[in-house]
């Protein structure tokens, strides 16, 4: 992510000026900022969801049984969200909006308790994700005002989701 590699911004540039020369008009607005921050936030998405998915293959190949594996599904009727599965428990990772990334966890039984008993439930945290423009364009990932980088993001979401959904 955000590397020179990635030159989808030049087939936008061609497809602009491919545009203009058509259409005889010049546009000077060729590129919609809020556009190309959805497309962002989904690809920072999918940057995260690829990083955990060897994480978690990595994992289950050590741990050599199938009992207590992680498991990685992609939520239905969403551009790229998913979820880390274990034993009853969940780990949310969703696109909020366009430059938000929300983290949450959930237990699966808390879906079964009754309303008078879900009263005293402590609403489940959530961790935000927020993008920032940097110089030149860059999008920087942040957590509470500091910089994210994907590989410890996937070392502490993996090492807490492990502990937390350990039987």
């Amino acid at each position: 992510m955000g590397t020179i590699s990635n030159l989808d911004w030049i087939k936008e540039l061609v497809m602009s000026e491919q545009q203009m020369e058509e259409s005889g008009v010049v546009s000077l607005s060729a590129i919609d900022p809020e556009a190309h921050l959805e497309e962002q936030t989904l690809e920072f998405l999918r940057d995260i969801k690829a990083a955990m998915v060897e994480a978690s293959a990595t994992f289950n190949q050590l741990k050599g049984s199938a009992a207590g594996t992680l498991k990685i599904y992609g939520i239905s009727n969403t551009k790229s969200d998913f979820m880390l599965f274990r034993n009853g428990y969940k780990l949310i990772f969703s696109f909020r909006r366009s430059g938000e990334v929300e983290i949450y966890h959930s237990l699966l039984a808390s879906h079964f308790l009754a309303a008078s008993e879900s009263e005293n439930v402590k609403p489940t945290e959530k961790d935000i994700l927020r993008a920032q423009w940097g110089a030149f364009g860059e999008l920087q990932w942040h957590y509470r005002n500091l910089p994210v980088k994907i590989d410890f993001l996937v070392r502490h979401y993996i090492s807490r989701f492990i502990r937390e959904s350990a039987k």
